[in-house]
C-alpha cells in the first residue's frame, strides 16, 4: 500500500485550468482517469488524511503511485479526452458499464449503389442509416417482413446479389414480389434508391403520407374497377398497420428523444435507455455496472451517456431526458449538440407524458438490478465463495451456513420494533423470519433494544432446548409472543436452531449490545459481528478496528444482502403496526373479535354508543356473537370512557348516536384516550 504523500505534487506546480489527469500504480498501469474543471484544486483533495476520503477514493489513492494530468482548453475537450482515455486505458477503478449482449439494430446501407436492408451490430457505419435497437432480431425481422410488401428494397447479401445479375435470374423474393428485383433490372437504381429512402422516412415515423397515398391509390383502383390492385393496396395498408402497432405510440407528437434511469446500491448500478423515435418507443438497451469508484447519481448519467454516444456512435436525439443532470451540465450539452451538430436540450422531465415514460425506464432500471442481483446470488459457486470469505475474514472455525441479521425500526421513538431475517446457505429462509416488539422500555435506544432482542431471540432457544434437558435456563421468564406467530396450543412457533453467525445492523455500541446479551445467556458458541451502513465496515466485539471487505468481496455483498432484508422487514412491520395504531378504534383492541364481527355488531346496532349500552343478551342476537364474546365485548367496552361526540365543523351541532361510525368521520372532539374510535 503506497503513501500518497510519496508522490503528491507540489500545489504550486498543478495548474488552475481544466484538464484530465491519471493515477498510474507502481507497474506504470493506469488506474483511474478524471476530468476537473481547476486542476489543482480536484487534485489537492485526493492528497488529505485518508480518514476524511471516501473508502473507494482512500483505495485508489493507496494504490496509485503516481498522478500526471494534461491541460486542455475548455471543459467539453475534457470531457472527450476523459472518454477517450477511459476507453483507452480501462482503468480498474473508473465506471464501466457492461452491455449485457450487443444490441441488434436495423440497418438500411444508403451507402451502397444498391441499398440494403439488414439487421447489424456493433458500431456503426458512415453513411448507413440505423433504426433501433431492438431486444431480439426476430422482432426487426417480423417488421421488415411486414414492410417489403410496401418497401420491396433488397436484403440480400452482395454475393447473392452479383450471382443473381450473372445469371440474370432473380431470388424467391424477386419472385413473390418482396424485392424489386434490381439485379435483373425490374427498377432502375433511382427507383431503387427512392423505395429504399421511403423505407427509412417510414421507419422514422413519417407514416401518415405513405398510408394516405395509398388509400388514395386504393380508392382509385376501386372506381375504375381494378379490383385485384385495390385488394393489393388493401393488403399493403393492413401490414403497414401492423408494423406501426409493433411500436406502441408514447407521444402524440413526432417526439425524438432518449429517456434514461438509473437504479443504484451501495456497490452496483443498472441503467435502462428507451429510445423514442417518432413518438414511439423504437428500442431498448442496458447495463450494469460495478460503482468502484465514489459517485452519485449525477455521475452515473453522466458516464452512461459518454458510453451510449461516444463508443457506439449512437445518434444523438433532439431531446436527451435523464433523472439528474451532471454537474455541471454546460460541457455535456456542448458535447451533445456538437456530436449531433445541432444544440440538443437535456433535462430532467417534469410533468406529462414524458415524466410518466421516466417511471417506467425507472421501473425497469430497478427491475433488471434486481434480477442481476438475484442471478448473482442464486449461483451456488458464488454462494460458496462469498461463505468462505466471510469465515476467513472473520476468521471462522467453519463456513457460517446459517446466518441471522437483526435490525431495530421506529419513527421518532414511537412503534420501536425489530426484525429477525434467516439466511441458510446463502439464500433467504423466509419461513424462520421473526419481528419483535420492543417492550422493556419506552422511547428510543438503539443499543437498548438490541440487547432486549437479542436477548429474548436466545433465552428462547435456552428454553427450548430445556425441554430437551440439553441445556439450563436463567430463572428470568420471558415474553411469548414476539414473533406473532403461534401453533395451534396458542403458544409462539418454535425458533430454529442458532446460527454460526449473528449480524446485527450498526457499529460498535450495537455489538457491544448484543455481546452483552449474549454474556449474559452463557452463550459463547455464537460468532458475532455488526455492519456499519456508512462505510460498509464489518464490527468485531471487543476490536477497535474494524474489518474492511474488498468492495468487490462476495462475501461483503451477501453481509449487505442480509442486512439489507432485515431492515426491510423492519420497517415493513413498523409502518404496518404505526398505521393499524393510527386507524385502530375501540373494537379493534377486544380480544377474539375480527373484522367481520366488528362490522356485524357496529351494522345492527348502528353506532358505538348504543353498542357501548347494549346488553349481554342484545349482544348475543348478532349473528355470529356467542354468549362468550358478546360477555368480553360488553367487559372490553365498560372499562372505557366513552369518546367526546361528534361534532359538525359546518353548522355547529353535535351528532346524535344514530349516525353509522362505520363511514367516514365528519369531524370530532379531541379524544380523552388514544385508543377510542372516533363516531
Amino acid at each position: 500500500m503506497a503513501d500518497p504523500s510519496t508522490y503528491r505534487p507540489a500545489p504550486g506546480a498543478i495548474p488552475t485550468s481544466p484538464g484530465v489527469y491519471k493515477f498510474r500504480d507502481a507497474h506504470d498501469r493506469v488506474i483511474y482517469v478524471g476530468k476537473a474543471k481547476n486542476l489543482r484544486q480536484r487534485l489537492t483533495s485526493y492528497f488529505q488524511d485518508l480518514s476524511g476520503l471516501h473508502p473507494r477514493t482512500a483505495t485508489m489513492v493507496t494504490t496509485a503511485a503516481s498522478v500526471e494530468w494534461t491541460v486542455v482548453g475548455t471543459e467539453v475537450e475534457a470531457l472527450q479526452l476523459e472518454y477517450s482515455w477511459i476507453k483507452e486505458f480501462d482503468p480498474r477503478f473508473n465506471v464501466k458499464y457492461r452491455d449485457d449482449k450487443s444490441y441488434p439494430e436495423l440497418a438500411v446501407t444508403l451507402n451502397e449503389e444498391y441499398p440494403r436492408v439488414q439487421v447489424m451490430r456493433g458500431a456503426h457505419k458512415k453513411g448507413v442509416r440505423y433504426f433501433g435497437p431492438y431486444g431480439h432480431a426476430w422482432a426487426i425481422r417480423e417488421t421488415v417482413d411486414l414492410l417489403l410488401r410496401v418497401f420491396p428494397v433488397r436484403t440480400c447479401s452482395n454475393g447473392v446479389f452479383k450471382r443473381a445479375r450473372q445469371v440474370g435470374r432473380p431470388c424467391l423474393l424477386g419472385y413473390i414480389g418482396k424485392c424489386a428485383a434490381p439485379c435483373v433490372g425490374k427498377v432502375t437504381e433511382e427507383e431503387h434508391r427512392a423505395l429504399a429512402e421511403d423505407f427509412c422516412d417510414f421507419m422514422a415515423g413519417r407514416t401518415g403520407n405513405f398510408l394516405r397515398r395509398l388509400e388514395a391509390e386504393m380508392q382509385e383502383a376501386a372506381e375504375e374497377m381494378e379490383y385485384e390492385k385495390a385488394a393489393r393496396l388493401r393488403d399493403d395498408i393492413g401490414a403497414l398497420k401492423r408494423a406501426m402497432e409493433k411500436n406502441a405510440i408514447v407521444f402524440t407528437d413526432a417526439t425524438d428523444a432518449d429517456l434514461l434511469a438509473v437504479a443504484e446500491d451501495e456497490l452496483e448500478a443498472a441503467v435502462q435507455i428507451f429510445h423514442v423515435r417518432g413518438g414511439r418507443v423504437r428500442g431498448q438497451r442496458g447495463w450494469v455496472t460495478d460503482k468502484v469508484e465514489d459517485v452519485d447519481t449525477p455521475g452515473l448519467v453522466e458516464h452512461a451517456l459518454q458510453q451510449l454516444y461516444g463508443g457506439s456512435g449512437e445518434s444523438v436525439p433532439r431531446e436527451v431526458l435523464v433523472p439528474a443532470l451532471p454537474e455541471p451540465s454546460g460541457p455535456i450539452r456542448d458535447w451533445l449538440g456538437s456530436l449531433r451538430g445541432s444544440q440538443v436540450d437535456l433535462r430532467i422531465p417534469q410533468r406529462g407524458d414524458k415524466k410518466d415514460l421516466m417511471a417506467t425506464v425507472q421501473r425497469n432500471a430497478q427491475q433488471a438490478l434486481a434480477l442481476h442481483k438475484t442471478k448473482r446470488a442464486s449461483d451456488l459457486t458464488t454462494r460458496s465463495r462469498a461463505l468462505q470469505e466471510i469465515a476467513d475474514a472473520l476468521e471462522l472455525d467453519s463456513v457460517p451456513l446459517r446466518i441471522e441479521c437483526y435490525d431495530i425500526s421506529h419513527l421518532q421513538g414511537e412503534d420501536v420494533v425489530a426484525s429477525m431475517v434467516v439466511f441458510e446457505d446463502g439464500l433467504a429462509r423466509k419461513s424462520e423470519y421473526r419481528r419483535f416488539q420492543i417492550k422493556g422500555f419506552a422511547g428510543q435506544d438503539d443499543v437498548r433494544s438490541m440487547h432486549e432482542v437479542i436477548g429474548r431471540r436466545f433465552r428462547r432457544y435456552l428454553q427450548e432446548r430445556e425441554q430437551t434437558g440439553e441445556w439450563a435456563v436463567p430463572e428470568e421468564d420471558d415474553d411469548q409472543a414476539e414473533d406473532g406467530t403461534r401453533t395451534e396450543d396458542g403458544r409462539p412457533k418454535r425458533f430454529a436452531y442458532p446460527p454460526q453467525l449473528l449480524v446485527v445492523d450498526g457499529g460498535q455500541p450495537q455489538v457491544a449490545a448484543a455481546k452483552r446479551a449474549l454474556d449474559e445467556l452463557g452463550i459463547d458458541d455464537v460468532a458475532l459481528c455488526g455492519l456499519a451502513k456508512r462505510l460498509e465496515e464489518v464490527w468485531l466485539p471487543g476490536e477497535d478496528d474494524p474489518v474492511v471487505l474488498p468492495r468487490s468481496s462476495e462475501g461483503l455483498y451477501l453481509l449487505q444482502r442480509v442486512r439489507d432484508e432485515a431492515h426491510r422487514f423492519a420497517i415493513t412491520y413498523q409502518r404496518a403496526k404505526r398505521s393499524k395504531r393510527l386507524t385502530a378504534g375501540e373494537l379493534d383492541s377486544v380480544p377474539g373479535l375480527g373484522e367481520t364481527r366488528r362490522r356485524a355488531l357496529l351494522k345492527h346496532f348502528g353506532s358505538l354508543k348504543r353498542l357501548r349500552a347494549a346488553t349481554v343478551d342484545e349482544l348475543c342476537e348478532v349473528p355470529g356473537i356467542g354468549r362468550r364474546t358478546a360477555e368480553t365485548v360488553a367487559a372490553a367496552l365498560s372499562s372505557r370512557t366513552p369518546a367526546a361526540p361528534a361534532v359538525n365543523t359546518a353548522t355547529g351541532e353535535i351528532i346524535e348516536d344514530g349516525v353509522d361510525e362505520t363511514a367516514a368521520p365528519v369531524a370530532a372532539a379531541p379524544q380523552k384516550a388514544p385508543s377510542q374510535e372516533t363516531p
